[in-house]
C-alpha cells in the first residue's frame, strides 16, 4: 500500500468504512445508502453527493472497481487494495473497542 492511500484512508471516515464494508458484495450507490441506513437503524444516512463523490475517489484510488451497469445504476465491488484498507480499519476499531472495555474495569 503506498503512502498516498495510507494518508488518505487510514484512519477511515465512517462513510468510507461503510462503503467498503458494503462493497464486499457487488452493489450500487443507492443500494449502499439503503444498506447503511438499515445497518445503523437510520442513525447514518449517506447523502447522494457524499456517496457518489466517495465512490468516484475510491475507484480512482483503486479501492473499488466498476463491474457493470444495470438499469442505469453502476455496480461496484471492493478490490484487494480496498480489502487491505478495510482490514487495517477493522483491526484499529477492534483495538479501540478492546482498550475501551479494559479501561471500564
Amino acid at each position: 500500500m503506498d503512502a498516498h492511500i495510507k494518508k488518505v484512508y487510514v484512519p477511515m471516515t465512517e462513510t468510507g468504512f461503510y462503503i467498503l464494508l458494503c462493497l464486499q458484495e457487488e452493489n450500487h450507490g443507492y443500494g449502499i445508502v439503503q444498506k447503511v441506513k438499515e445497518m445503523t437503524n437510520g442513525d447514518i444516512v449517506l447523502a447522494p453527493g457524499t456517496m457518489y463523490g466517495s465512490l468516484s475517489k475510491m475507484e480512482k484510488d483503486g479501492l473499488i472497481r466498476f463491474i457493470r451497469e444495470e438499469e442505469k445504476r453502476k455496480l461496484y465491488i471492493i478490490t484487494s487494495l480496498g480489502k487491505e484498507v478495510l482490514d487495517i480499519e477493522k483491526r484499529r476499531i477492534e483495538r479501540l473497542y478492546r482498550n475501551m472495555k479494559e479501561m471500564r474495569s
